[in-house]
């Protein structure tokens, strides 16, 4: 029997390889999947690790209406040829250049998933712009999947979409989570001695982590600033930062920039494939973004046995509850994150108990099978 295809669609690789890690591959035993992003040579191999057809569709993250016509064509034109069954879209720029495509082209389920808005941290005349194409891509969609119940809130309360086109599935998030590899006991105390030693850390230290890009939406600049208050009261702790800076989109203020190069407790290790060394060695997981759909990281974190602060957001206050397995703080202020951060390196008490809750609300709540499943049966549904 001929599977039905399935495009999804993303506007670079890595959210395909991170934000739906492994779920092309399972997909594909039930549907004939095609994989398409920008990045060729990425994506390509992208589609041999996950076993999947793909379709190199150039595509920026800027505003770029000339090119962002061309990728509707050629993207038009590829669906026309194919004939899917359905188009499945993430991220804003694969949104709106998928769904403008797939409803061109006549394909009869188009879905979007919502992982975040970007336009909320945007004003004026471009925040305009963006409300407009937010709304328009869900028109041109026939359902839209925020990826946490906050976000549908938001999207409801700005009116973009019609309720009825709106479903979280499953508890939130894009792909759950698999706890059997994240998991603290595959990570053992030596190990962490040794990654430890190599990044200067000191083994009585206490380690705040960050995992995620290095922008200013992220509550960086306020993390350095707490953490360098931190510092004045507690000599032990140091700040571990894992990912990459985006300096054309969204860069870091200078001062924050000058800290982390010059402060040697404070350690910024790149893009790491792995994240889960990181996080076996450290204390607590610190993530005070402004705007989120669903943090993978703050998941990932809590799998692995970590309590986590997060600002009061979207997705972050949906997996902490506050003083369980973490503390939640206002967005923006480095006060509150000071306080917060103060509070889990001199209670030792609080810090194991929120470690004891830490792994098992991820577990049963967003273990990835659960999470692919409902997708799964979505698709089926239609």
């Amino acid at each position: 029997m001929t599977k039905q295809k399935i495009v999804r669609i993303t506007t670079v690789p890595i959210s395909l390889e991170k934000l739906l890690s492994g779920q092309l591959r399972y997909m594909s035993s039930f549907y004939e999947v095609i994989a398409i992003s920008s990045e060729r040579g990425k994506l390509e191999k992208l589609g041999k690790s996950q076993g999947v057809a793909v379709f190199p569709l150039e595509m920026t993250r800027r505003i770029t209406p000339l090119y962002d016509l061309f990728a509707v064509i050629r993207l038009y034109l590829f669906l026309r040829k194919t004939k899917p069954y359905i188009v499945h879209t993430h991220t804003p720029k694969a949104g709106i250049v998928g769904m403008v495509a797939a409803r061109l082209a006549g394909v009869p389920h188009r879905l979007h998933t919502v992982a975040g808005l970007p336009l909320l941290e945007v004003s004026g005349s471009k925040r305009k712009l963006l409300n407009w194409v937010e709304q328009f891509t869900y028109r041109c969609a026939t359902n839209v999947y925020p990826n946490s119940f906050g976000l549908m809130d938001i999207i409801l309360a700005h009116d973009f979409c019609a309720p009825e086109k709106l479903n979280v599935l499953a508890n939130g998030s894009s792909n759950g989570i698999d706890t059997s590899h994240f998991s603290p006991s595959l990570f053992t105390a030596a190990q962490n001695s040794i990654l430890k030693e190599q990044l200067g850390i000191p083994s009585d230290a206490f380690v705040f982590v960050f995992v995620g890009r290095l922008v200013k939406d992220k509550g960086i600049n306020e993390m350095v600033v707490a953490f360098e208050l931190l510092q004045k009261d507690n000599p032990t702790v140091h700040l571990l930062l894992v990912g990459d800076y985006e300096s054309d989109l969204d860069p870091l203020s200078s001062s924050t920039l000058e800290s982390i190069h010059n402060n040697p407790f404070l350690h910024a290790v790149g893009f790491q494939n792995d994240v889960r060394p990181y996080l076996a060695l450290s204390n607590v997981l610190v993530f005070p973004s402004y705007r989120e759909g669903f943090p993978n990281g703050v998941l990932q974190a809590g799998a692995m046995g970590l309590p986590c602060v997060v600002s009061d957001i979207n997705g972050c206050n949906e997996i902490i509850a506050d003083d369980i397995n973490g503390l939640i703080i206002p967005v923006k202020d480095a006060l509150a994150l000071y306080n917060a951060m103060k509070r889990l390196a001199t209670d030792s008490d609080l810090l194991a108990k929120m470690r004891l809750h830490a792994r098992s609300l991820i577990v049963s709540r967003y273990e990835q099978e659960v999470v692919w499943n409902a997708i799964l049966e979505t698709y089926r549904s239609l």
